[in-house]
């Protein structure tokens, strides 16, 4: 067996076989896309430039460490590490972008608005510049003294690859963040460094004395092969992010891109690329920045989920899901009754008006004017165009049951008397999130083949399950809530001689705790199959979500069965219990991953 071939077997397929282990569950379609496509463009841009340097004899190998097949002159193995290098890279990149909205990441050059986008266009220019020298300043040099022909020809090679990956996605590598653009390539370059070192010291190949520098990086690592790994790493993850950047502009704004298909072709991404970013909607993508970040806040279950779903599907979700939080702490934060109720009437005005025929930009914005800016840029991206209006209402009359909490007489005659109560509370504030979420998945869904029937039982399954993560939230918060005034443990569970609030050390509250948190479980058990039945292509997301928050009452249940307090200081808000962060990660993977097995 060749040496060449041991190096493939020893160093790089066993780290291809890991990360395809890792990122497996994860893949969605464009990713696979994405593998695919870089694989072809390397491979091929490749082969000349590596089949002139054998034939010009800048680096040789020994016949006796091959296994013998060549493709204009270059070894199989060679050939074979052109791919798998971009593939280990390429799955790097993904994994680490998998959490990442890309879009929020675009900017507007030219509006003032729209700052880090007025400070980008320096470093396009530097960019450019350098990469242009590096272009021609080789060619310049050719002539003469062969020392130093190999670093010219990489150059040569490289650099005019990279002027247009910069010019085409330097903003994302410019603003996002280091781990995602900076390690997928630093991270595999050491990695190879390592391994080359290894394979000239057993002089598996070797660079000509007469068309190198001379110099190393350390013993047995030339200079040039140090810097071909960390060019070749480069153009891998740039190219990744260049077909991240096109993906980005064609979900982000669809004014100019009406349709897009699941997996766009060459042409829409080249098309999207040459957008020209003035023509970029700033509001559009600082109402998505604000979504974002009030959904990496207060619900992280969802954020980590929504790094499963892809597309249109992803933005549109977070904005529904950013909506609810935001009216959430707009009347839950509200200082007195009388103003939650005011936001509550805003909400319904703003509702009224955005799904009335005869609404409009000026209508709207009226509307919109009692709320905070940054409520604004995100309630205005709401997609109600492909959603049904009921849902939203009911959860704003949930809202209007929080604040019966605060009503005189409320101890005397509570809003949560009988489970009945709390399940219509519940079936207002989370059933209709669920039921929103799946109308949102049929919406986008690329196939467009469900039927009828099977989509009504999902959205009944979905309304259902809604209702199960909500008494997860109430066993959760019992606590929290008491300390504000407010009991969701329905009354009439209670001995008369007792209330929630007063005495909330009772021997009863942990017994109906578990009461509601076994409901919970019921209904996630009965309705959990129905995840099944939902396309293919949102079925993952939609897991991830519910077992992810699912995760947080197997937390209390744990916690009940070593008999120690449910109330307590985690990771999120005080007196929450929380999921660790890497709790939630693992449970994420396992259900994609179980989700890959049953398929």
């Amino acid at each position: 067996m060749s040496n060449v071939h041991n190096s493939h077997v020893a160093y790089t397929i066993p780290l291809a076989i890991a990360l395809s282990l890792i990122l497996g569950p994860l893949l969605s379609r464009r990713d696979i896309y994405k593998i695919c496509f870089l694989q072809f463009v390397a491979v091929t841009y490749t082969i000349p430039w590596d089949s002139y340097l054998i034939r010009t004899r800048v680096w040789t190998y020994p016949q006796d460490v091959i296994l013998g097949p060549t493709l204009f002159d270059i070894p199989a193995e060679e050939v074979f590490f052109f791919s798998i290098q971009t593939y280990i890279t390429t799955c790097l990149q993904i994994l680490l972008n998998k959490p990442i909205l890309t879009a929020i990441h675009l900017h507007n050059e030219s509006d003032l608005l729209d700052p880090v986008g007025k400070s980008l266009w320096p470093w396009k220019r530097a960019g450019q510049l350098v990469f242009s020298l590096g272009s021609v300043i080789p060619v310049l040099l050719r002539e003469g003294d062969t020392k130093g022909q190999y670093m010219r020809l990489i150059l040569v090679w490289a650099c005019p690859v990279m002027l247009m990956l910069w010019t085409f996605a330097y903003q994302l590598l410019l603003t996002l963040p280091w781990t995602t653009t900076w390690l997928p390539i630093t991270a595999p370059t050491l990695y190879l460094w390592v391994v080359d070192t290894l394979a000239l010291r057993r002089g598996t190949w070797s660079i000509e004395s007469g068309t190198k520098l001379g110099i190393q990086v350390w013993p047995h690592l030339e200079l040039e092969e140090a810097v071909f790994f960390l060019l070749t790493n480069t153009l891998i993850v740039w190219g990744a992010v260049a077909f991240d950047n096109a993906v980005a502009i064609l979900d982000s704004f669809p004014v100019h891109f009406t349709t897009v298909p699941g997996i766009p072709p060459p042409t829409l991404m080249f098309k999207a690329l040459l957008l020209p970013t003035s023509d970029y909607d700033t509001a559009r993508l600082e109402g998505l920045r604000n979504a974002l970040t009030v959904l990496a806040q207060k619900s992280r279950s969802f954020y980590l989920a929504s790094g499963v779903f892809a597309g249109r599907l992803r933005i549109d979700l977070i904005l529904l899901y950013a909506f609810c939080r935001v009216a959430d702490d707009l009347i839950d934060d509200a200082p007195s009754a009388e103003e939650a109720d005011k936001w509550v009437q805003h909400f319904t005005n703003f509702l009224n008006i955005a799904y009335s025929s005869k609404g409009n930009r000026k209508r709207v914005q009226q509307a919109l004017d009692p709320f905070p800016p940054k409520a604004q840029s995100i309630l205005v991206l709401l997609p109600t165009e492909k959603l049904p209006s009921g849902p939203l209402y009911s959860l704003l009359d949930g809202f209007r049951i929080d604040q019966e909490f605060f009503n005189t007489g409320s101890r005397q005659n509570p809003p949560i008397k009988t489970f009945a109560d709390l399940e219509r509370y519940a079936s207002c504030v989370a059933g209709t999130v669920g039921e929103l979420c799946l109308n949102l998945i049929y919406y986008h869904d690329p196939d467009q083949g469900t039927p009828a029937e099977t989509k009504g039982k999902c959205l009944t399954a979905g309304a259902k399950m809604g209702r199960a993560l909500q008494y997860v939230n109430i066993v959760r918060d019992v606590k929290t809530d008491a300390d504000v005034g407010r009991c969701y443990i329905p009354s009439d569970w209670f001995d008369k001689s007792t209330q929630c609030s007063a005495e909330f050390r009772t021997e009863e509250i942990p017994h109906h705790r578990k009461r509601i948190l076994d409901i919970a479980f019921t209904i996630y058990a009965e309705n959990r199959d129905a995840i099944d039945a939902l396309p293919y292509y949102a079925r993952g997301g939609i897991r991830v979500a519910v077992e992810s928050y699912m995760e947080i009452g197997r937390v209390l249940r744990e916690r009940m069965r070593q008999g120690r307090p449910l109330d307590f200081a985690g990771s999120g808000k005080k007196g929450r219990s929380s999921v660790p962060k890497l709790r939630r990660i693992w449970v994420g993977w396992k259900t994609m991953m179980g989700m890959r097995g049953a398929v």
